[in-house]
Parts: structure tokens; sequence; C-alpha cells
């Protein structure tokens, strides 16, 4: 009596011979190993199956496709600069301003205090 195939599983096992569901398997752990590199806090990957079946004269050809989609594994976090005088910077225009001008505020500081001790020692 000729073996029935009842199940899709049982079916999947058997195309190609096996090495369809072991294609499958190895996707399948590539795909969570990009998953779990991903330096995203969230990322997705995709194992797409396409199975095609061609009926002539009673006989069923089971033609099978895979693609997989993985994450990119290096994304680099974008870096923010600020145009100054045509050149990249790292502070903000108007950070630079508001840190200039304590620092020059400080200087006058330290220079009435010279003043005051030149003062008192004379």
């Amino acid at each position: 009596m000729s073996r029935v195939l009842r199940t899709f599983r049982e079916m999947l096992g058997l195309l190609s011979r096996g090495d369809f569901s072991r294609h499958l398997d190895q996707q399948l752990n590539e795909a969570i190993a990009a998953v779990e590199a991903c330096p995203a806090d969230k990322c997705k990957a995709e194992i797409t199956v396409k199975i095609t079946l061609d009926y002539e004269l009673g006989r069923i050809d089971i033609k099978v496709e895979s693609k997989s989609k993985l994450p990119d594994t290096v994304k680099f976090m974008k870096t923010p600069f600020w145009a100054v005088d045509g050149q990249l910077s790292v502070e903000h225009p108007n950070q630079i301003d508001m840190f200039r001008a304590p620092r020059a505020a400080a200087s006058r500081d330290s220079e009435d205090e010279d003043d005051d001790e030149e003062a008192a020692a004379s």
C-alpha cells in the first residue's frame, strides 16, 4: 500500500529529499542570530516560503522557494553637527555663546579681585 501524506509537516519534510527543510532550519537560525545581534532595541527578520503546486494528468509537482530578509546587524547612531562658519561643529552655536559669556565674566571677576588685593596691600 502506498504512503499517503496527511499533514503539511509530512510533505514539508519530504521536499527535495529533506534538503528544503534543512535549508529552512538554517534560515531560521540565521534570522534568530541576526535579531539577537541587532544593535537597535527593536528589529525584524522575515522568512518567506512559497510553495507552488503544478497539476498535470493526476501528478502534482511541488516547487518550493524561500527568501529571507535579515535586519542590518551594523547600525550606527546618528551624530548631530552644526554648521559654524562653513565647517562642522559638535557644539550648538548658541551654546558656544552661552559658555563664552560666563568665562569672560569669570576672568573679569578675577581681575577685580586682583585689583582689590592690590588696593588692600597699598
